[in-house]
């Protein structure tokens, strides 16, 4: 067997496509996706594949010229954009001599690089072992199983190849035990956001589409962004005040096309922000010649998670790097009537033009209007009075034998919510007339 170099800095990309020439699009992605993973492009060699070699993926032709364009470039790494199967991996590697990583390995590469908090790494190891255990080889032949006549190590015992099986099934479930558990507090943590009545809205899109930018830029906090694919895995919840009310904004991790099926399985907690939001900012890279083939990636990916029904409001973001480009919000009269209807904002969160088109965009989405005036809560509504209070809402208050007389200034959405529940009637006559039949 050849001797695997540790660094793997230095890779030939392989790009296998169908009939006719490779998908350009396609091929630039995994060209960043191999930088992004701290590799340094050698060559590029597209491999035409009109019927898939069962053991190798490609024919002996095609293999002779991979091997050729590694020992020219010095290429200790190869990197395939295709699904391999154990099988193919270990086939190609013997033939190559060289370390072989297909597209799943190496985004689970990426993952591994980016993981900062203790789930996100837990995450990432659990999608790594669930990859590798399908991978384990009898790389241990030499040790037969144990024979012999020393006490107590008669019989068949047991291989190493079993042992290691055995051992890694026991790390899977203990990882998704602890997995389980933090899952549980972050359901927790949820439920707490639900009971403070405030509008949950989550950041999706294409990776590197600028959403930490953006996400950063409205929130003032400093989640890691850089010009990279999946510079956030780890998501990051934030309280955003704005003119009609506040609302909770969640960044989460950047969809890419043929997202491995393992990795939006152990990722399901980090992508229930977006599952679970009231309205979804799906941020574009407004400068990508492919963006509405990434706008229809991110949409299956959503739709695989559970949250393709979920309202949407597209932001097309970068419009610096387009030439004459200004901001505008496109409204849609049909936006607040259905669902199913996307509004767009065009805005530069690097620059921040536009962001105030965005606001406007939000506050009208989420029915962020005020509503204001003069409530008499009874004695017995301490509990209305206690929220009113927890959403900032009361301006003015006195206390006398009937209760609080208040004045209050509150965001729409929030005022219809409280209207609505059992305590809520001193509200109803704060909210227009047309919507008394609709609220409770």
């Amino acid at each position: 067997m050849f001797e695997r170099s540790r660094k793997g800095e230095n890779a030939l990309l392989i790009q296998p496509h169908a009939h006719g020439p490779a998908d350009e699009g396609a091929l630039e992605e995994f060209s960043e996706l191999a930088r992004s993973a701290g590799a340094r492009v050698a060559a590029v060699v597209p491999a035409r594949i009109d019927k898939p070699n069962a053991a190798t993926l490609f024919g002996s032709g095609k293999l002779d010229e991979i091997k050729a364009a590694a020992d020219a470039t010095g290429a200790d790494l190869v990197l395939v954009n295709h699904r391999l199967t154990p099988g193919q991996e270990r086939n190609l590697e013997k033939f190559l001599e060289r370390r072989v990583v297909d597209r799943t390995g190496l985004i689970l590469d990426i993952f591994a690089q980016r993981a900062r908090s203790h789930e996100g790494k837990l995450q990432v190891e659990l999608a790594q072992l669930r990859h590798m255990a399908t991978r384990l080889v009898r790389g241990w032949t030499h040790l037969e199983r144990q024979r012999g006549g020393s006490i107590g190590l008669r019989g068949p015992g047991e291989t190493q190849l079993e042992t290691d099986r055995r051992l890694l099934q026991k790390r899977l479930e203990q990882l998704q035990a602890r997995l389980d558990k933090v899952e549980v507090q972050r359901t927790q943590m949820r439920r707490a956001r639900v009971r403070s009545e405030l509008p949950r809205v989550a950041l999706v899109g294409y990776t590197n589409a600028g959403k930490s930018t953006l996400f950063n830029t409205l929130t003032g906090a400093d989640a890691y962004a850089a010009d990279q694919l999946f510079a956030t895995l780890d998501p990051t919840v934030r309280r955003v005040d704005m003119s009609g009310g506040s609302i909770v904004l969640a960044d989460t991790v950047g969809f890419v096309r043929d997202l491995p099926h393992e990795l939006v399985a152990a990722f399901r907690s980090t992508l229930s922000e977006a599952r679970e939001a009231d309205l979804l900012l799906h941020v574009i890279d407004a400068a990508d010649p492919l963006r509405n083939e990434r706008i229809a990636q991110v949409d299956a990916v959503l739709s695989e998670i559970g949250a393709g029904d979920l309202p949407q409001l597209l932001v097309f973001n970068k419009i610096d790097r387009i030439e004459g480009a200004a901001p505008r919000y496109d409204q849609d009269p049909n936006a607040l009537a259905d669902d199913a209807v996307r509004e767009s904002v065009w805005i530069s969160a690097r620059d921040g033009l536009g962001l105030d088109l965005l606001s406007q965009a939000l506050a009208r989405r989420l029915g962020m209007r005020r509503v204001a005036g003069e409530v008499r809560l009874p004695p017995e509504a301490g509990r209305l009075h206690a929220r009113l209070h927890a959403l900032e809402g009361v301006r003015r208050e006195t206390l006398d034998e009937d209760g609080w007389l208040l004045q209050v200034d509150l965001a729409h959405a929030d005022a219809a919510r409280l209207a609505s529940q059992p305590d809520g009637a001193p509200l109803r006559p704060l909210l227009p007339p047309d919507e008394d039949d609709t609220i409770w």
